[in-house]
């Protein structure tokens, strides 16, 4: 397992790597003077000049970007060019706010999904499987934002119950946790579904009815245990999907996550502020898909780290 770890762990460092040289290419293709934008539109170019040479603007290309892997290296995210505060600080601050926001809707997902999936396996063919798979689509096919634009107007008017937006309490948790879940219960219960109805058809199951064994510790210790497996994989690289992916949730509901915080800068044109969300989302990824593959070995001894393979 410790070569496996060292194989997957230099990948990671390749592709954190590879990440952060696309995001600095991007941001210097972007249009903008990010000192210009700094120093005010009134401002005088020299001014505007000095700044430029004080960020090390510049500098030629090559120059600025080794800089920042140096910077890089060292934990260095630079500093925001908006507040002069580290990016660091100012992303760990939001930190908290779209785990919060990020793991209740993995909750929502699970709440719906699962239980969907459950009955759609036990039913397969029947109207409760009909009903779940239309479900399931619906919930695919409707966009996050339309969806969290009719939960406002619903709940902030027509049934005025929630806030329309703010952090600080679970009652402005609900709406955009439900926006961010519903649309990825579709996937369990599909998952979910397909995976019961492979495993309920499995040898040692019928070996296991044979025998004598009742229903219920049939359901719980067999085919549930194995069933989950997927789900639970599936589950831990979701939550590092929606880490990365709130940005639109945030900025609907005016949560002060990462993901507002990120969409700000760009309007802003805070690079390094933009630099160190990315890179954020980025190694999120790679570590909870790092995670993911050990899970996987955990819950299924079946699998061979080396090769990703199961053993026969």
């Amino acid at each position: 397992m410790s070569a496996y770890l060292i194989r997957r762990l230099v990948g990671a460092v390749g592709v954190i790597f590879g990440v952060a040289s696309i995001t600095f290419v991007m941001i210097f293709l972007m249009p903008g003077d990010a000192a210009r934008m700094y120093a005010g539109p009134r401002a005088p170019e020299e001014t505007v000049n000095r700044i430029r040479e004080l960020w090390g603007l510049n500098d030629p290309l090559p120059v600025q970007y080794v800089r920042y892997l140096g910077r890089l290296a060292q934990g260095d995210l630079g500093t925001s060019t908006r507040d002069n505060r580290p990016v660091l600080v100012a992303v760990g601050e939001r930190l908290p706010a779209t785990l919060q926001l990020a793991v209740a809707g993995l909750l929502v997902e699970l709440a719906i999904g699962v239980p969907l999936g459950i009955l759609a396996a036990l039913r397969p063919g029947s109207w409760v499987d009909q009903v779940a798979t239309i479900i399931s689509l619906i919930g695919i096919s409707i966009p996050q934002f339309a969806l969290g634009l009719v939960l406002l107007y619903l709940f902030g008017f027509v049934i005025p119950i929630f806030p329309l937006g703010g952090y600080g309490t679970a009652l402005h948790l609900v709406l955009p946790a439900l926006v961010l879940g519903l649309g990825g219960t579709a996937f369990y219960s599909r998952v979910l579904r397909s995976s019961l109805l492979e495993v309920m058809g499995e040898d040692y199951i019928r070996t296991a009815q044979a025998k004598g064994v009742s229903p219920r510790m049939v359901m719980i210790s067999h085919i549930m245990r194995n069933a989950l497996i997927p789900v639970v994989t599936l589950a831990a690289l979701d939550l590092s999907l929606l880490l990365g992916g709130v940005v639109v949730i945030e900025a609907v509901f005016g949560w002060p996550g990462i993901g507002l915080q990120a969409w700000t800068a760009i309007r802003n044109q805070d690079t390094p502020v933009i630099m160190g969300t990315v890179l954020f989302a980025s190694i999120a990824v790679v570590f909870l898909n790092l995670f993911v593959d050990l899970l996987y070995v955990v819950l299924d001894p079946r699998v061979r780290l080396t090769t990703g393979t199961k053993r026969g």
